[in-house]
């Protein structure tokens, strides 16, 4: 364990617990604001492949690739955060849209989403925390 409880992860177990989960919230900015929009996703290799329907993600992915994207989750004893960094491509070729489609990834909500992103990954961080009480304050 490191400082507090706090474990650094590395890359290889980040991208594990993102392979073992399906729920993340991706982070997009456009002229001076940040958004923040949760999305059911799929790792693909060493990115991120999500669906959605035209309108603010789309747009602001337009205006600024540069995203953030996060999981985080919990048991009893512990909790982690993984959070990847890089650039957020809309799929247009046919065939990068065929390769997505292999990944299994269907909308949870009854909503057309026939737009494909893949985000490139540039940097991946990740810690895990170990649960316990509040140290006593002296």
């Amino acid at each position: 364990m490191g400082f507090g409880g706090v474990t650094e992860l590395a890359a290889d177990d980040c991208w594990s617990l993102l392979r073992d989960h399906s729920l993340g919230r991706i982070a997009a900015s456009a002229a001076g604001t940040v958004d923040i929009f949760p999305v059911n996703y799929a790792v693909d290799d060493q990115s991120i492949v999500f669906r959605t329907a035209p309108g603010t993600k789309l747009l602001e992915l337009a205006i600024n690739d540069r995203v953030a994207f996060e999981i985080d989750g919990r048991s009893a004893t512990e909790a982690f955060s993984i959070v990847v960094k890089g650039v957020a491509e809309r799929l247009e070729r046919q065939t990068e849209i065929d390769e997505a489609e292999k990944l299994g990834l269907t909308p949870w909500i009854p909503t057309l989403k026939y737009r494909w992103v893949r985000i490139h990954a540039t940097e991946v961080t990740g810690r895990r925390f170990a649960l316990g009480p509040e140290p006593e304050r002296v």
